[in-house]
């Protein structure tokens, strides 16, 4: 909850407290439920397949979908996993052989290019920390996004440092800290006492990787990101038209007519708009949906002319969508109103079988396993990665909100003939080559990590998208969410009702993240000519994130948020060091914001909360409170300190970055090399010199797929 309009109020760990007792007898109760849980199991959606496809690589519609004809009505019980650790027997120790390639990570990096392997035919081993929650309502729902960020049995909350001088960083009133209780307080008066450990950053722990609880956004970047990169590696692979082409065969396109350039109808990713019928349905939201129309002056009769501007494609492969920007419904990554993403390619290719009932393609996925190390060899003249060490066993890393429930977790290890790839994010991809020996000489010396390769690039570089909010208070709630009650039960929310039993396909509100329309708007302040900001609203109270925003951003359903993105931002101070050696620890996380950059960057956020407000005011029905900034916020000066107190992100990236031959700082060649080691790639968000686009997932699927092409093409 928030106390007042911009003050988190204090969460404390009292909330949650649990006798040990009380535990067991919790836990023991669903013993068999839960055992019967761990067994993974996937079953097609026939509903969210085209039987007709002719181009496909797969041969029936039971070969791409996992467990959504399964998917319980009701939310996983609180502690399913905790029942499987005290229940389950002791799993020994196992080195695992055979395999031409590892993958570290199933999110959008590492999922789709370790499916992309197998389909080639190669064995390959995919390893996530997490494990399979596909099932669950909290995954499947579009609108229980922010739900799913803050599920336990899939959290990794990182706390991270926007600042590194404590008076900046505590202005935030996202900003949490540590009680001398053992608490958790989050706002702007902390306890005397109390430790600060920054802002909630949520990432996962699960089969998909973040791609399981992300905002659905599928935005494809901008043309000039790929001319950056072709520019600056002299490899032509990176070119735009050339990258196109892997979102052509990645895409399986639902909200378009066939034959849209740049478009794809037959690949893995499904994509949807949010139905035109929930503002249509409510008039207060389809005023303030034509607000964002009357702005950019896309709109200047009447209101009904709004369908035509949003039909509209925010993906269109021409240079006119990113020098002029526009009106549009969000593309979103669902198929049939439920989540897809990496999870779903992976399930796929590894579930399919051929005819004799055989598995058809070798791709093996290891689940709850948590890698701590890259082998490396270093007999030869340079070194090469040869495997991986891990532990076995479920919520093992301490950003895990379980972690105190899971163990130290059973040694194992991985060899591959080919090659090991790195897919951890930009937290972890660096961490782990850290702590393989591979990053900054006197970082590791630090903490007595043996020096395999000197790469001071490691870890630094890191950057993300600027983000702040413009909020509204309407005279009376939202008729499209009125109803919802966002719960586990359809029984008790008529919207999830709806949601498990559409209409004529229509799903209903809960087909939609919640902001469903944007505004890609031109700065002043744009360094290429395009597009800069990208405004994206809906009926939700989304302020950033906080311990309990979950809850908060739909606690009340009369508040439209404007959440303004500053695409392309010019700082690249952020780092992510070690805190310690061990493998299970966090590390410490910086972003040094508006370190550099500030001047043109604080102008786009400030053209862009205007724009937002212009919204408001321009359209013609409802008579909106603001509440964030608020009426005390209106000087250029006071909007820029508004944005430097309350600014957020949550598109982490560059921490691997690729490079020229003779940049000291560059990680990785054009083809995701790590310099000076031979046989070790890194595939990811952290692989971008430059944060790309306005949102990050379609980014890192593209690399994905260009990178699949690349080592097979390297390793014939």
């Amino acid at each position: 909850m928030v106390r007042g309009d911009a003050e988190a109020m204090p969460l404390t760990s009292s909330l949650v407290d649990v006798t040990w007792v009380a535990l067991v007898r919790v836990v023991l109760s669903r013993a068999s439920w839960n055992l019967a849980r761990n067994v993974i199991t996937t079953r097609a959606d026939p509903h969210t397949l085209d039987k007709s496809c002719s181009s496909c690589w797969w041969e029936s519609t039971e070969q791409l979908s996992s467990a959504h004809d399964g998917v319980d009505s009701k939310m996983r019980p609180l502690f399913p996993s905790l029942a499987a650790l005290l229940l389950a027997e002791p799993v020994a120790a196992v080195h695992l052989t055979g395999y031409d390639f590892i993958v570290v990570g199933s999110g959008a990096g590492g999922g789709p290019l370790a499916a992309r392997l197998a389909l080639a035919g190669h064995k390959t081993l995919l390893l996530e920390a997490g494990d399979d929650q596909g099932g669950s309502t909290n995954y499947s729902v579009p609108a229980y996004s922010a739900r799913s960020s803050e599920d336990e049995a899939l959290a990794w909350n990182f706390f991270v440092r926007h600042y590194a001088d404590d008076e900046r960083q505590a202005r935030d009133f996202k900003t949490s800290y540590r009680t001398s209780d053992g608490g958790l307080y989050t706002g702007l008066n902390p306890p005397r006492g109390a430790e600060m450990l920054g802002t909630l950053y949520p990432r996962t722990g699960t089969l998909g990787g973040c791609t399981a609880h992300n905002a659905l956004v599928a935005v494809y970047p901008h043309r000039s990101d790929f001319e950056y990169m072709a520019a600056l590696t002299g490899d032509a692979s990176w070119a735009p038209d050339k990258m196109r082409k892997y979102f052509v065969r990645m895409e399986r396109n639902r909200y378009l007519l066939p034959g849209a350039k740049g478009h794809g109808y037959d690949g893995w990713l499904g994509t949807q708009t949010a139905p035109l019928t929930i503002p249509l349905q409510d008039p207060q939201l389809l005023s303030l949906v034509s607000g964002g129309a009357f702005a950019l002056g896309n709109l200047s009769e009447a209101v009904s002319n709004l369908g035509t501007v949003l039909l509209g494609d925010a993906n269109a492969d021409s240079a006119r969508r990113d020098a002029e920007g526009g009106y549009f419904q969000t593309p979103i990554s669902t198929d049939g109103g439920r989540r897809v993403g990496s999870r779903e390619f992976v399930v796929a290719v590894r579930d399919a079988k051929k005819k004799d009932g055989t598995k058809k393609y070798p791709l093996d996925v290891r689940l709850n396993c948590h890698v701590t190390k890259v082998v490396v060899d270093e007999s030869g003249d340079e070194p090469r990665a040869t495997g991986v060490e891990f532990l076995d066993g479920a919520y093992l890393y301490r950003a895990s909100p379980r972690a105190r429930s899971g163990g130290k977790g059973v040694a194992g290890s991985a060899s591959a003939r080919l090659e090991v790839i790195v897919a951890g994010g930009s937290y972890n991809s660096p961490q782990l080559l850290k702590l393989s020996g591979i990053g900054p000489k006197e970082e590791l010396a630090r903490f007595g990590i043996r020096l395999v390769k000197d790469l001071p690039g490691v870890g630094s570089n890191l950057q993300d998208h600027y983000e702040v909010a413009v909020q509204g208070r309407a005279p009376a709630p939202f008729a499209s969410v009125a109803d919802c009650t966002f719960r586990d039960d359809p029984d008790e929310d008529p919207c999830l009702h709806r949601w498990q039993r559409p209409v004529l396909g229509n799903r209903g509100s809960y087909a939609s993240n919640g902001l469903a329309v944007a505004m890609l708007y031109k700065s002043s302040a744009s360094k290429t000519g395009k597009y800069d900001v990208f405004a994206f609203g809906g009926p939700v109270n989304f302020r950033g994130y906080f311990p309990g925003y979950s809850v908060n951003i739909t606690a009340r359903h009369d508040v439209f948020t404007w959440a303004i993105l500053k695409a392309h931002p010019r700082n690249t101070a952020g780092s992510v060091t070690l805190r310690s050696a061990d493998p299970l620890d966090v590390p410490d996380i910086i972003y040094n914001y508006f370190d550099a950059g500030a001047e043109a960057d604080l102008r786009a956020i400030r053209e862009g909360v205007r724009l937002a407000r212009d919204a408001f005011r321009r359209q013609p029905l409802v008579a909106m409170t603001e509440v964030l900034p608020g009426d005390g916020v209106r000087s250029d000066e006071q909007i820029e300190a508004y944005a430097r107190d309350t600014a957020w992100g949550h598109h982490a990236s560059s921490t691997c970055a690729i490079g020229r031959d003779d940049d000291p700082m560059a990680v990785l060649d054009s083809s995701f090399r790590v310099r000076g080691v031979k046989g070790l790639r890194v595939v990811d968000a952290s692989v971008y010199p430059k944060i790309p686009g306005t949102f990050t997932a379609v980014s890192t699927y593209l690399v994905a797929e260009k990178a699949a092409d690349v080592i097979l093409d390297q390793n014939k």
